[in-house]
């Protein structure tokens, strides 16, 4: 029945319809741009704007292709004999979703394939394993339908042993589908072995879009077929006008820019890749993954830490000896120092396209796919030399960062009030809290109170323009607010910085302190003046009486006898926190000064710096970057701003000082000066002692 229908569809096609489509596939095969027009020859095109789509109709030819009767008893064909689809385990996420989704198949359907784990590139395919998992699927009664091989993947830009894939495909009846961006170098003159195998594929999809920094283009799908019939089943093929112009973009596109130009966009986008994976191979601690290092267009590349007691060949193995929590917390802290270096490397330098991304096996590593952004960005090679400018400049950041971080530790466990908390996720020198006095430290949730110390910190600790950056948020594992110190450079002074944030934590604390007993002070100073007016104003009805309170014969009585009665109010001390009477303001006609108000509590002394000096750095007195004589005039500030800050009490014992000096005044200035000590008054002057001490400030 299934033949049968198969061949009245072919007589039902009009012969003038097959030419014309012979004609189109001709057409489009000739005008395959490059080496690449005699390189995948008798293939036919199916354009479209979803990348994946082309992979879904392929698949759907595969399936026509290999069950007969499908097109009669559909999914019952398929339920007999389940069609297995392999995708490498280093394919782009969520492609067997889609394919499963787009075909109707459940997800057993799918099968993935481990990469190499002894042998090769750990992004490659297992050629071995691929074959015995076929084996095992034919002996279940499944069939093997089609492989989808990486010529580049997505995630590094390796390319899969296609050749090999390739006799394994023959020999079990298998499509071969292939895709990756290093299908782009089949247009170059020199093409790697193992991606010129793909040009003997059954089909292949490209995105020239990116490639050569077009936009609205839609991708190709190549395939080879020979049965018109089931490719316009599959809907590879189309009758509809509109369909047939999806290529018009392309095609103009591709005119506008010649074949020199196709060529000239992809050999400079490999030229970048060569010239970064030169560069860095000149640079310490950065590790790069690259798999053919001619003509690979992706380069990524990760730093590493030199552990103490590894091999210098193995210097990102960690040592036998480490336990596995310890290997998993270096992993940690490491993949958080790559993910802050690709952050930085992306704002400092925007047109190298750079991508942050997690690998499974080596952790988290920076991109540079220039034949996916260089054409839209507009990469040069002077941006390539400024992104290997900025990683050296960062790397001694981040080197510096990890031999502060065990100083940063001791001193902070050293210092009462503050908790070091280990956090393997943050890239800074650490991570520290302060415990305050009504903090449960075996609680894990959150403390309103610890939240409003740790804000406040943040916001003192930003005002004072330091070169570090500060951040507040859960602690690690728990819901408890702490601060996150950031990176730091190698004249970073540790200790000024954690005694800074315990002075300040404190001083935030003692003042949230003093505000609330000053709030309680004052509710129970109002409550007690209003009770003492109610009193007052009893007292004051009792002695005028109660004739006095009529409103006419009050008014008589007042004029006839006036009362001469003092007003009586209430004053609230706050410095004292008592209530006091206001007779005294009344009588005296002035306000009583009070009792002198308690210290506000202050953090540490205050560093002296030199000028231009920022906070939290070494002072570089002695240092032998700066001349004698700038050392020595900011020396001579230095001492100045210490004899000034001494008061006016050093300034009254260095006068008095000065008698038996060559340079002191003469006696009589000296009698003058002592009869001002004694409060006499200035011969010239008739001027009170207190304007003269005033004007001696």
């Amino acid at each position: 029945m299934g033949k049968n229908l198969k061949e009245a569809m072919k007589m039902l096609e009009d012969s003038q319809r097959r030419t014309e489509e012979e004609n189109g596939k001709k057409l489009i095969s000739r005008d395959i741009p490059g080496p690449l027009q005699g390189r995948y020859e008798n293939g036919c095109a199916y354009f479209h704007e979803e990348e994946r789509e082309g992979l879904a109709k392929i698949c759907r030819l595969a399936i026509h292709s290999r069950y007969e009767d499908f097109v009669v008893d559909g999914f019952n064909v398929l339920y007999n004999k389940k069609p297995v689809i392999y995708l490498s385990a280093a394919a782009r996420p969520g492609l067997g979703q889609y394919l499963c989704n787009q075909l109707g198949l459940p997800f057993p359907c799918l099968c993935r394939v481990p990469c190499n784990t002894m042998f090769g590139s750990q992004h490659q395919m297992d050629v071995a394993f691929l074959e015995k998992m076929i084996k095992d699927d034919i002996e279940r009664g499944r069939l093997p339908l089609l492989l989808v091989a990486n010529a580049g993947t997505a995630a590094v830009g390796h390319t899969d042993k296609i050749g090999r894939l390739k006799e394994l495909c023959e020999q079990y009846g298998i499509w071969l589908h292939v895709e990756g961006v290093n299908l782009a170098t089949l247009a170059l003159g020199y093409v790697s072995s193992s991606v010129l195998a793909a040009t003997k594929c059954d089909s292949m999809t490209m995105t020239p879009g990116p490639w050569l920094g077009l936009p609205a283009v839609p991708a190709v799908t190549l395939y080879k077929h020979d049965d018109p019939a089931l490719t316009l089943v599959a809907g590879l093929t189309s009758n509809k006008p509109a369909d047939k112009l999806r290529a018009l973009p392309l095609w103009l596109s591709l005119q506008y820019l010649g074949l020199d130009g196709i060529v000239e966009r992809i050999k400079h986008a490999c030229q970048l890749s060569q010239r970064l994976q030169e560069s860095l191979k000149k640079v310490n601690y950065i590790k790069i993954l690259v798999e053919d290092e001619l003509s690979s267009p992706v380069v990524v590349f990760r730093f590493f830490q030199e552990l103490p007691d590894s091999d210098p060949v193995f210097k990102a193995v960690p040592v036998p000896t480490m336990t596995p929590s310890a290997v998993g917390r270096e992993r940690h802290s490491c993949d958080a120092l790559n993910r802050w270096l690709g952050e930085q490397l992306k704002q400092l330098v925007p047109a190298s396209g750079l991508t942050v991304m997690d690998l499974e096996a080596e952790g988290t590593c920076v991109r540079f796919s220039p034949l996916m952004t260089a054409a839209v960005l507009g990469t040069r090679g002077e941006d390539v030399d400024q992104l290997v400018a900025c990683i050296e400049s960062k790397l001694l950041v981040l080197s510096s960062t990890l031999q502060l971080r065990e100083e940063f530790k001791q001193e902070v466990e050293a210092t009462a009030g503050l908790l070091y908390v280990d956090d393997p996720n943050w890239p800074g020198i650490g991570v520290v809290r302060y415990e305050h006095a009504n903090d449960d430290k075996s609680s894990l949730k959150s403390d309103p109170e610890g939240e409003k110390i740790h804000a406040g910190l943040l916001k003192k600790l930003n005002e004072l323009e330091s070169d570090l950056t500060f951040k507040i948020g859960p602690e690690y594992k728990s819901m408890k607010s702490c601060l996150y110190v950031g990176m730091a450079s190698e004249d970073m002074d540790v200790a000024e910085l954690v005694e800074t944030i315990a002075a300040t934590a404190r001083e935030i604390e003692e003042n949230s302190r003093l505000l609330e007993n000053m709030t309680e002070v004052v509710r129970k100073g109002i409550q007690e003046a209003q009770v003492e007016l109610q009193k007052a104003n009893e007292e004051r009805l009792l002695e005028e009486g109660v004739l006095r309170q009529i409103p006419v014969v009050g008014s008589v009585l007042n004029w006839f006898s006036p009362v001469q009665a003092l007003q009586k109010g209430r004053t609230f001390n706050l410095t004292a926190g008592s209530l006091e009477s206001t007779e005294p303001i009344y009588v005296y006609k002035a306000q009583g000064a009070g009792v002198t108000p308690p210290p506000t509590p202050s953090g540490s002394r205050t560093k002296q710096r030199l000028p231009g000096q920022k906070p939290f750095k070494r002072s570089l007195r002695g240092s032998d970057a700066l001349s004698e004589t700038s050392s020595a005039s900011h020396i001579e500030d230095l001492e100045k701003v210490e004899r000034l800050s001494g008061g006016p009490e050093q300034i009254t014992l260095e006068a008095s000082s000065t008698e038996g000096h060559p340079g002191a005044p003469s006696p009589q200035h000296a009698s003058q000066s002592e009869a001002f000590q004694k409060g006499a008054p200035h011969p010239e002057d008739d001027h009170p002692q207190v304007e003269g001490a005033e004007s001696l400030r």
